[in-house]
């Protein structure tokens, strides 16, 4: 019983196998990598570079094209907007992409979003702001939309069989291929995409200089362009920095890249800058953020806030700047290191006939004077015909003026009405056509009068069709109807530039002196390399200096806010910062953490700290076993912004005491053993090497070593002359009762 059910078991799994077998499952297959890729990969790629990402040469991508002919079968060219919604369901004929793709289609080409030059889309409701990630447009059930007027250059002429059409996708309705713009479109607003293997980012043009420069073309094929067209314009506004060689080369090769800076105003009154227009490859999300990002790390420090303050009227970043920062200065540091100033890269990437070409300004209205002389010529084709067939029509009516009532008595007297318009056209000697449209006519109409008007319109159309032959076989002609045409869309669409063409600029320099407000400051250090500046203005209202336990406060510097400073550290190496660097701060908070703020070695320490208003002085090094080193305070100065020196001063032995002295003056050295030694420097000859030993100064025996180093006071010693050498080294002298003298450590 037991085997028997095995074997029930065995056949059941062999038959299931049997039914889920797929052929050539499991099988490794051989193959060569580049056929794999050409069967699968290639056929992708093309369709991504001809149905999706690639506009064609009437400015369009497939998605836009069959959003707008939707729109435009759905009879908003004139009345009012629809449901964005409604508008979506139906472009889902042509586009099988869903909602979400053809909705954020919709958002670009409106008005209300300001990604365009010239939108194509009406739009009520929020649409969101280009310039902003976010301010988000709301779902297609809220908004509104219809097509804006500047899209009658779109499809005036598109039943006049002037581009061809295709199926869509489930082969139920046709779509147009290319639309028969009557301007260079392609040019007229920031087209970019990104396919397989390739990329497109055309920049927008001016209207008007597009279709001035186009008209030039079509009387001169030689035409420079930069003549009449002076620079890309962004729906963004702001200010295209001028540059005749990168322009050339872009209308010449395609390729290129735009400079463009934003646009601010300032408030005298609140001492505030205002931003209004920005680069269109930004957000003032990005704006602000980059800022904020700055001043944390103390590379901006002209400001007190920075704010959003854009509302229904527009974009605005306001700056609160401190008091006496020049604002035109400031913007040009925001240029250099915020997106306040931005690059647009061009690749004019184009589909000619299916092929994708990458073509300067020049090449693409050409192409583009080509394209429009072939709608041109198909809709006078169009046009041509009807005048023929119509004048064809009124032709055979009139060899029925000749005789009505013969052609009312065949009628009537046919006794079949399959057989009326073949006993017509053998009556009069017309043909099929003919005699169908002279059988149609209404009874009322078999009148002399009527016919006799209609008669009338021969001559007309003959001449009608003449001038229409001739302007077909005459290109010439052919270019002046597309000039009046650009004309008419100047007129009609043209409101000027939205960017500024700056031809001269004042370009921000690291290099450059920077511009520090100036006032005054007193600087507390703690031994532990605390720092914190406070206002001298505001110290009288300070309470007691917070410091960590076990830290102390070394004296005190009163300096100014557009002072230099030198942090020389035990590890034989300098530091340079501005008291600007500092953020005025109260005397309740530890400060600056002098080893992190300047990104210091790990286990190094700050053992000076000199204050410096210009590069002049002194700096002087007192070592432990007795030398001291005079080094010009120019041997710290560079050229450039190097925050960090090394070999600051000698390694060769500890030192006991560092000094900055403006002037020469008497110092006084302390040793372990108690003597003190009061030293001129004038004595003594300045090195221009940081690390220079120095010269021996102090005697010392063998277990004594310098400790301190002091600037002599005045009466400090009853009999100063004690402690004074006549030459060096020399041993210093102890300090007697009444001497007022105090070891001194740092």
């Amino acid at each position: 019983m037991a085997k028997r059910r095995k074997e029930d078991i065995e056949s059941r799994n062999n038959s299931l196998a049997d039914n889920v077998h797929i052929k050539g499952a499991g099988q490794v297959k051989n193959e060569i990598i580049s056929d794999t890729l050409k069967s699968n990969f290639m056929p992708y790629a093309m369709s991504v570079i001809l149905s999706r990402a690639i506009p064609e040469i009437d400015g369009f991508k497939p998605s836009h094209r069959k959003l707008l002919y939707t729109m435009y079968n759905m009879g908003l060219l004139q009345g009012g907007t629809v449901k964005s919604a409604n508008i979506v369901g139906r472009t889902m004929v042509l586009n099988p992409h869903g909602d979400a793709a053809i909705y954020e289609t919709m958002i670009r080409l409106s008005r209300g979003n300001e990604s365009l030059l010239y939108p194509y889309v009406e739009s009520k409701g929020n649409f969101g702001k280009a310039y902003s990630k976010n301010m988000v447009y709301a779902a297609s059930r809220y908004t509104e939309a219809k097509l804006a007027p500047i899209c009658h250059e779109l499809f005036d002429d598109i039943k006049s069989d002037t581009v061809d059409f295709v199926d869509n996708y489930d082969n139920t309705t046709k779509e147009p291929k290319l639309l028969p713009v009557t301007f260079p479109s392609i040019l007229c607003n920031v087209t970019t995409g990104i396919a397989a293997g390739m990329a497109s980012s055309i920049a927008s043009f001016n209207l008007k200089e597009i279709c001035d420069t186009t008209i030039a073309l079509l009387k001169n094929p030689d035409h420079v362009i930069s003549d009449t067209l002076s620079a890309p314009d962004f729906v963004g506004g702001g200010y295209v920095i001028y540059d005749k060689d990168e322009f050339e080369r872009i209308y010449e090769t395609g390729r290129g890249s735009v400079k463009v800076r934003a646009k601010y105003s300032y408030d005298k009154k609140y001492n505030c800058i205002d931003i209004t227009q920005i680069p269109s490859t930004t957000t003032s999300e990005a704006v602000i953020d980059k800022i904020v990002e700055l001043v944390k790390t103390n590379k901006i420090k002209e400001i007190n806030d920075i704010r959003d303050e854009t509302d229904l009227s527009g974009l605005k970043i306001t700056v609160d700047l401190k008091r006496g920062i020049d604002p035109d200065k400031f913007m040009q540091k925001l240029y250099k290191i915020t997106p306040l100033q931005d690059s647009f890269s061009c690749n004019f990437n184009v589909l000619i006939k299916g092929r994708p070409m990458v073509l300067g300004v020049k090449s693409i209205l050409l192409e583009w004077i080509d394209f429009r002389l072939e709608c041109i010529r198909r809709r006078i084709s169009y046009n041509l015909d009807k005048k023929r067939s119509q004048l064809h029509l009124l032709k055979g009516l009139s060899k029925i003026l000749l005789d009505i009532d013969k052609a009312i008595k065949i009628v009537r007297e046919t006794e079949s009405e399959n057989e009326v318009v073949p006993n017509l056209m053998i009556g009069f000697g017309i043909d099929e056509v003919q005699a169908e449209y002279v059988a149609e006519i209404k009874l009322r109409h078999l009148n002399r009068e009527y016919i006799l008007k209609r008669i009338k319109d021969i001559e007309l159309l003959e001449g009608e069709i003449s001038d229409l032959e001739a302007t077909l076989a005459s290109k010439g002609k052919m270019k002046k109807i597309i000039v009046n045409e650009l004309q008419e869309v100047v007129k009609k669409y043209d409101n000027g530039r939205k960017s500024e063409v700056l031809y001269e600029i004042e370009e921000f320099s690291e290099d450059a002196t920077e511009e520090i407000a100036d006032y005054p400051v007193t600087l507390f250090l703690s031994a532990h390399g605390y720092l914190k500046k406070i206002k001298t203005a505001n110290l009288r209202l300070s309470g007691e200096q917070k410091i960590k336990e076990g830290d102390t406060l070394l004296p005190e510097i009163e300096c100014s806010n557009k002072d230099e400073l030198l942090f020389f550290t035990n590890m034989n190496q300098v530091y340079k910062a501005k008291v600007n660097d500092l953020a005025d701060t109260k005397a309740s908070v530890l400060g600056d953490y002098i080893p992190s703020l300047l990104d210091m070695d790990e286990g190094e320490l700050v053992v000076y700290m000199a204050v410096l208003s210009e590069y002049s002085g002194y700096m002087i090094f007192v070592f432990e076993n007795g030398k001291l080193a005079k080094i010009d305070i120019n041997a710290y100065a560079t050229k450039t912004n190097r925050k960090k020196l090394i070999n600051a001063y000698s390694n060769k032995s500890q030192l006991a005491q560092a000094l900055y002295i403006k002037e020469d003056t008497e110092l006084v050295l302390c040793s372990s053993g108690g003597k003190m030694l009061l030293v001129n420097t004038a004595v003594i000859t300045p090195k221009s090497t940081k690390d220079s030993q120095g010269v021996a100064a102090m005697k010392l025996k063998k277990t004594q070593k310098v400790t301190s180093v002091h600037l002599y006071q005045e009466g400090e010693f009853e009999k100063a002359w004690r402690f004074r050498a006549k030459n060096l080294p020399a041993a210093g002298a102890l300090p007697g009762e009444a001497d007022n003298a105090e070891q001194l450590t740092f």
